[in-house]
């Protein structure tokens, strides 16, 4: 085990796993039954949001990943209303129904959580951030620290220049976003139908092993894909604009986040590998790393999320 590392989980056996409650979201609706909250920020963007788990609890933010929406919250309602903690989960610029903000960079996330806290009067809240998301946490707490307490980061991707072996349809992405975002758009917005017309498994299949995918009840397999279709059934450019930035230097170094910054990686995550994740933790001044064995990229949010939310209480 590399040092820092706490401890790994053991191997389940995925086909005869029961979850918990707090691990399983309820054979329901995905708990987003009202219109979302829209706000203006100070900038004059219109900034969405939901509202999930404890109305009365601890304060958590929580970033979705590339793409997805706010919707990503309903995947951690019911774990957040057992641990006391409310969760505002809001649609990044040009996701869901949130503006587009094509030039912005990743330290920009800081104007989208500022706008949600000042909303709702509050003054600082906790992070948890999933893939995607985790780029615009770091981004957060460099630039914006005295938004943040303390940071939880799913599956998250680390900067280019700490990712040696960035899989292969990320670079592809990566240099579409860059040189040919038209195109990358469009191919989005096929895939998009797709989605709209198949069972929740399309979806599903972008981060998740066929073996893996017998771990993920029916349920979180449809809130996934109501989220992906909220991220980018009605625009495409959060989507396209993000691929461009965490995929080029991020504009800021990880050793500037001055608050604490838990890591929950798999050790079969084949969107985000491992060594990325070691080499942030190693970058990262306070960060602990927790590897879930036999993970993939969404099995390690579905194993780890009760325990995730209670660390934000």
């Amino acid at each position: 085990m590399d040092p820092g590392e706490v401890t790994r989980e053991p191997t389940e056996n995925t086909r005869s796993m029961t979850l918990s409650r707090s691990d399983a979201p309820a054979e329901d609706d995905d708990r987003e039954a009202d219109p979302p909250t829209i706000v203006t920020g100070a900038d004059g963007r219109r900034v969405a949001y939901a509202d999930y788990g404890d109305p009365d609890g601890t304060p958590v933010v929580v970033l979705h990943g590339t793409p997805g929406s706010r919707r990503f919250g309903a995947l951690l309602d019911d774990p957040a209303r057992e641990a006391g903690v409310r969760l505002l989960a809001p649609d990044r610029p040009g996701y869901g129904q949130s503006s587009p903000v094509s030039d912005r960079d990743i330290a920009d996330t800081g104007a989208t959580v500022a706008a949600v806290l000042e909303a709702e009067d509050i003054a600082r809240a906790g992070i948890v951030a999933f893939s995607g998301g985790g780029p615009h946490a770091l981004a957060l707490a460099a630039t914006r620290g005295d938004l943040v307490d303390e940071i939880d980061i799913v599956s998250g991707a680390p900067p280019p220049s700490l990712a040696a072996d960035l899989p292969a349809v990320q670079r592809l992405l990566g240099s579409l976003a860059r040189r040919i975002p038209r195109l990358l758009s469009g191919l989005l917005g096929v895939q998009t139908r797709l989605v709209a017309r198949t069972p929740p498994a399309v979806v599903l299949s972008q981060y998740a092993t066929a073996a893996e995918r017998t771990e993920i009840t029916p349920a979180m397999a449809e809130r996934v894909r109501r989220d992906f279709l909220e991220g980018v059934g009605t625009q495409r450019d959060g989507f396209v604009t993000e691929t461009r930035l965490v995929t080029t230097e991020w504009g800021f170094s990880p050793s500037d986040v001055d608050h604490t910054v838990r890591l929950w990686h798999g050790d079969a995550d084949a969107n985000a590998p491992l060594r990325g994740a070691r080499h942030l933790r190693d970058r990262v001044p306070d960060a602990e790393l927790t590897v879930l064995e036999d993970a993939g990229h969404l099995t390690a949010l579905s194993r780890s999320r009760s325990r995730i939310v209670r660390s934000q209480r």
